[in-house]
């Protein structure tokens, strides 16, 4: 495990070591937190105006997720909490179905054909599990995908993270666990969390490698997944991530962080901005100009825009819906409570 997160950009943009990045993927990745953050503001902003239910923000951990699942291919599948809308939308899951969820509106939580991405879960690490089983299935029928399961720090509290840890150490299965070090479980802070120097050491007493990363370069992320990733597809087991990283708001919008968390500490996260520092470094390399910036916020907030509408949108429920997902067939009985059900609603 190294000593030092991996990190290729410094805070104010600089190379600090090789960039294995082609100028176009840097641009990408920049394009695609800017869009997630525009997300993440305009979720934030919906559940103010009591469009949407209690929300969980994200901004200061647009890195962290861009940059574990950019480099996945379609086959590979994605297992997230409720807090990683960004990754879950760079692997497929649209827009409108994260809205839709925490609209209250259940059909948010029905993944498309063919995104292999499980709705986002709310039980505070039980998915992990859940991406284990999956990674298993992966390598029972050597079709050479992986999965990977995203977290807070919080979660490695919990017995379903070392369940799931051990479990893919005894079977050297193909998964990657990404712990996003927020620093803080709602508030918790990580030193009372865990007397770990890091999270990433755990993975040692499970017998797979851990790394650190600093999770607000997009860059050293996507290194460090892709790395992970050769890992897990040459059938040499999984790999934790420890992302260092801070969310610059509450837990959620139902948190008065300013109870627990200093001011001054979040205007120092602040200066380092995970999207700020790619800008920085396209900007070096003539990458970057401030039409272009303007072109992909205005394509972005149009696509949260019409996402919003589609959520909104969706035409309700019938009553005898409420029936239909029970059995394929109805039972004598369901089927004459629909009937009444069905008359009441008329």
């Amino acid at each position: 495990m190294l000593a030092e997160p991996t990190r290729i950009l410094d805070a104010d943009g600089s190379p600090v070591s090789e960039v294995e990045h082609e100028l176009d993927t840097v641009r990408y990745l920049y394009r695609s937190m800017v869009t997630a953050r525009i997300f993440d503001r305009k979720a934030s902003a919906l559940q103010r105006q009591g469009r949407l239910a209690t929300y969980a923000p994200f901004e200061g951990q647009e890195a962290s997720q861009i940059g574990t699942a950019a480099s996945l291919k379609e086959e590979d599948w994605l297992v997230a909490s409720y807090r990683d809308a960004a990754a879950m939308n760079l692997h497929g899951y649209p827009w409108e179905l994260l809205l839709a969820g925490r609209m209250g509106d259940e059909r948010g939580g029905h993944t498309p054909e063919g995104i292999n991405v499980l709705p986002p879960s709310i039980t505070v690490g039980g998915h992990m599990i859940h991406a284990a089983g999956i990674a298993w299935a992966q390598k029972i029928k050597k079709n050479n995908a992986i999965a990977v399961t995203i977290f807070g720090d919080g979660a490695t509290s919990e017995g379903d993270f070392h369940e799931a840890m051990n479990f893919a150490g005894v079977f050297e299965l193909p998964m990657i666990f990404v712990c996003q070090n927020n620093g803080w479980a709602i508030s918790t802070p990580r030193e009372r969390q865990t007397a770990s120097e890091t999270i990433a050491q755990k993975a040692h007493a499970y017998g797979f490698t851990g790394v650190l990363v600093d999770g607000n370069d997009v860059l050293a992320v996507d290194q460090v997944i892709r790395h992970s990733i050769d890992r897990a597809r040459q059938g040499k087991g999984p790999t934790l991530v420890e992302a260092l990283t801070y969310r610059i708001r509450g837990h959620t919008t139902a948190d008065d962080h300013s109870r627990y968390r200093e001011k001054t500490h979040i205007e120092s996260w602040r200066r380092n901005d995970p999207l700020n520092r790619v800008q920085k470094f396209l900007k070096a390399h003539d990458a970057w100009s401030a039409q272009w910036q303007s072109e992909i916020e205005q394509s972005a907030s149009s696509q949260i825009e019409h996402a919003v509408t589609r959520a909104e949108n969706l035409a309700p429920f019938d009553v005898g819906e409420i029936f239909s997902g029970s059995f394929a067939e109805l039972t004598p009985t369901l089927l004459e409570q629909r009937q009444e059900a069905e008359g009441y609603d008329s």
